[in-house]
């Protein structure tokens, strides 16, 4: 039987994790992101905790995936809503338990930290995922997201 752990990120992760981002953008968007620019926002969320932190997933010694939270104050809930963002699976490790062990782990430090909820974002042509997060009891939200970049 293999061995699951989420563990927080630590410094030695950041390679990892950057590239992980840059396979996710390619994934899903076939964005290519800059690696240097990447590794500088890696190492900014590692820097200060106030931006959220990330979580590794290790099946048997070997990473196998991470997701990054952040943080949004709701006014309306008084309190702190957590965004599971960047989120990656290995490819030999997908569709074997590592996202929803990684789900599981935020949600219990969201509770234990008192906040009032999860978000994520998906992109709207990747059913699995929405599948997946249907599966573990989050909802769709009646909103539309927009931005503007600088």
């Amino acid at each position: 039987m293999s061995t699951l752990i989420i563990r927080p990120a630590e410094r030695g992760d950041m390679a990892a994790i950057a590239e992980w981002n840059m396979a996710m953008a390619w994934e899903t968007e076939q964005k290519q992101l800059d690696l240097q620019v990447l590794s500088r926002g890696v190492a900014a969320v590692l820097d200060e905790p106030r931006r959220g932190f990330y979580l590794v997933a290790e099946r048997d010694g070997a990473a196998a995936g991470c997701l990054l939270v952040t943080y949004e104050w709701s006014d309306w809930r008084n309190g702190d809503i957590w965004w599971i963002q960047s989120v990656y699976v290995t490819p030999d490790a997908r569709r074997g338990g590592v996202f929803r062990a990684m789900y599981a782990d935020v949600a219990q430090r969201a509770k234990q930290a008192g906040a009032v909820g999860l978000r994520l974002y998906v992109e709207t042509e990747n059913l699995r995922a929405q599948q997946t997060y249907q599966g573990l009891g989050m909802e769709q939200c009646h909103y539309f997201m927009y931005e503007q970049m600088f």
